[in-house]
């Protein structure tokens, strides 16, 4: 069975007495200091802490001042720290939580908005807009090249139109099947050109124009002994008798521009003959190349054309 420690048994004013005569002695290390080494260190610590008391007008029994250099001597009434463990670090960030707290609790409401957005709005917005794209891939897509295929039907005079709409609906199906957006996009788009190309209808005339060429002549680089003849032309829309601006194919290039005027190869014969006609009164009376129709594809020449077209010169 445990026995009471000597402090404990002592009144509670003897107790406070010895208190603090180790906190005297603490705070008066010249006296520990001075006495450590002396033989008779406790009874001059004694004397000393006496003669302290008296000056101060306390008078404090030798057991006392006894007690509290025994005390000094075993560190009782000297708080130790706890060593360090996890306690005492959750202890520590429990009580510099004013410094931090601020900065934890934005960060944790940041990461609860940005949850928030992402669940609530990204997450919806990512899903509608794969749904929109799914419904257009595998039903708007097909069903627009099913309305350009029957309107090429209906409005074409020439069978060769059919064909090549058909040949692009049925690479545009294959496109939504493999779920090829691009491929199925680019199909469509086909379909669209070949309907306007059937509905387009306008002269094909010489430009006659102050600041434009009427015509020139190239050194083609894969032959540099013979020139090739070109006369700039225009196509006037039969409806608005506007200049119409239509993708063209520049034979030397290979590109497809979309251009207001450009030049077709003829003949010397013809290019010579368009000259003459020029240089005549300078203008050229005879100015109509072709015709193209509604509902056709190709332009009806009236004049041999060599079929190469360029767009810049």
């Amino acid at each position: 069975m445990d026995t009471p420690s000597q402090e404990s048994s002592l009144p509670l004013d003897d107790v406070m007495l010895a208190m603090d005569v180790v906190d005297t002695l603490r705070h008066r290390q010249d006296l520990v200091t001075r006495e450590l080494d002396g033989a008779k260190r406790e009874t001059q610590l004694i004397d000393k802490l006496r003669k302290i008391y008296h000056d101060q007008g306390i008078e404090v029994p030798d057991h006392i001042l006894k007690e509290g250099v025994n005390a000094l001597d075993e560190s009782r009434f000297v708080y130790t720290p706890r060593a360090g463990g996890l306690s005492v670090a959750l202890a520590r960030v429990y009580v510099s939580r004013g410094r931090w707290g601020r900065w934890v609790f934005g960060a944790l409401v940041a990461a609860v908005l940005m949850a928030g957005a992402y669940f609530l709005a990204y997450q919806p917005y990512q899903a509608a807009q794969a749904e929109a794209q799914r419904i257009e891939l595998t039903q708007t897509l097909p069903a627009r090249m099913d309305q350009l295929y029957e309107r090429i039907y209906e409005e074409t005079k020439v069978q060769v139109a059919v064909v090549r709409a058909g040949d692009l609906r049925d690479r545009g199906k294959a496109a939504v099947a493999a779920k090829d957006r691009a491929g199925a996009e680019k199909a469509a788009a086909g379909l669209e050109a070949l309907l306007a190309q059937l509905q387009r209808s306008y002269t094909l005339k010489v430009v006659n124009r102050e600041g434009v060429r009427s015509g020139f002549w190239t050194f083609p680089d894969v032959n540099t002994e013979a020139a090739n003849y070109y006369v700039v032309v225009e196509a006037i829309d039969d409806g608005t008798d506007k200049p119409l601006t239509l993708p063209i194919a520049n034979e030397e290039s290979g590109a497809t521009e979309r251009v207001a005027i450009w030049g077709i190869r003829v003949s010397e014969q013809v290019y010579r003959a368009v000259e003459a006609d020029k240089l005549d009164n300078g203008i050229i009376d005879h100015n109509i190349m072709g015709v193209k129709q509604y509902g056709f594809l190709d332009i009806d020449y009236v004049v041999p054309v060599m079929g190469g077209t360029v767009t810049r010169w």
